[in-house]
């Protein structure tokens, strides 16, 4: 591994908590945040991770966009998924003619990031660990998760195995793949779910345990399947989460078990809502829910696949955005019933 700092673009709940990480372990770093205040903190007091599964803190160089000077051959993007075109814009001129940006990010932003810095200099990351970012030079390590690497074209190449070793480093158990865009899709399944769970103000296990909430999770986990068979790909899962349970003709009571140890699984870990429900209920701003969940819709309509439970599910976060409808189950049951016609309807 070279001596040169592995460039973190985005020191939120995903690339500190990677960043405070790799410090702590010796290998060098740089902080890249827009949040002047999280900045001197990182830089001067230092970054506390806090939570069950470790709590330390790490001085950590890092600077603004604005005072970034010089190239990298390894830029790790974290930054929320609606920052993706602004932030790759600003980071391009900063990545080396033989870099790359890994996106450890959520959703399908390596489609984005390759129209920009092109598809040899864009690397796949699936990343599942549970963190909060709770203020400057505060971030909450919440569970522990799945971390997952890969090419984009399937192949493994040297600068793919050294990024695993990287995250060898934050994760034992993390794996290097020929199929990152199977665990991304993957993901997209249970991260649909997770923006259903944020219509609420209750937790996430919560929701996954309710019964008459049943018909929405498994609407969503079918249409996210559905959209990745039309573009052939085989969806991979984290755990006990098997989002293949969810592709087009299988049975539906290995969906009903999976959504069972969903709940099971949420109901373990600190971070009991999810960074979507805290958008919307503590930071007041916008979601991720166009780049992350209205793709799909999109992707789907390309494809010929209906998503109408993932297109309601977006107009409902929107509405919720704009102060047009409250976090409640109320709001909720607007997609129980939408799911239920669906159903009917089929």
């Amino acid at each position: 591994m070279t001596t040169e700092p592995i460039l973190i673009w985005g020191a939120g709940a995903i690339g500190g908590t990677l960043g405070a990480y790799w410090a702590r372990a010796g290998i060098p770093v740089l902080l890249v945040d827009i949040v002047p205040d999280h900045v001197e903190a990182c830089r001067t007091t230092g970054l506390s991770i806090t939570g069950p599964i470790d709590t330390f803190t790490q001085v950590i160089p890092a600077v603004t966009p604005a005072e970034l000077t010089g190239t990298y051959k390894r830029i790790v993007l974290a930054v929320k998924a609606g920052a993706t075109d602004e932030a790759v814009a600003a980071l391009e001129p900063h990545l080396a003619p033989d870099g790359y940006v890994l996106s450890a990010q959520n959703g399908l932003n390596e489609i984005a990031i390759a129209a920009v810095v092109g598809a040899g200099r864009t690397m796949g990351c699936f990343v599942n660990f549970g963190a909060d970012w709770h203020g400057p030079g505060e971030i909450l390590y919440g569970n522990e998760g799945a971390v997952v690497v890969g090419e984009i074209d399937g192949q493994i190449t040297p600068r793919a195995i050294e990024m695993h070793k990287l995250l060898l480093v934050f994760e034992q158990k993390s794996i290097l793949t020929t199929n990152i865009w199977g665990y991304l899709w993957g993901k997209l399944s249970y991260g649909a779910m997770l923006f259903g769970t944020a219509l609420t103000g209750d937790s996430m296990s919560a929701n996954f345990a309710d019964p008459e909430r049943l018909v929405v999770w498994l609407a969503l986990g079918q249409e996210v399947a559905a959209v990745a068979a039309a573009r052939g790909v085989k969806t991979l899962g984290f755990g006990e989460f098997d989002p293949m349970v969810f592709a087009p003709g299988q049975p539906e009571y290995p969906q009903i078990e999976t959504i069972a140890w969903l709940a099971d699984y949420t109901s373990k870990t600190a971070k009991t809502h999810s960074g979507i429900w805290r958008d919307l209920a503590v930071r007041k701003r916008k979601t991720e829910v166009d780049p992350q969940i209205g793709i799909i819709a999109a992707l789907g309509r390309e494809a010929g696949v209906p998503t109408p439970a993932v297109e309601t599910l977006v107009t409902l976060i929107h509405d919720i955005e704009d102060g047009q409808r409250p976090q409640s189950f109320e709001t909720l049951k607007v997609l129980i019933d939408r799911c239920k016609s669906v159903l009917t309807t089929a």
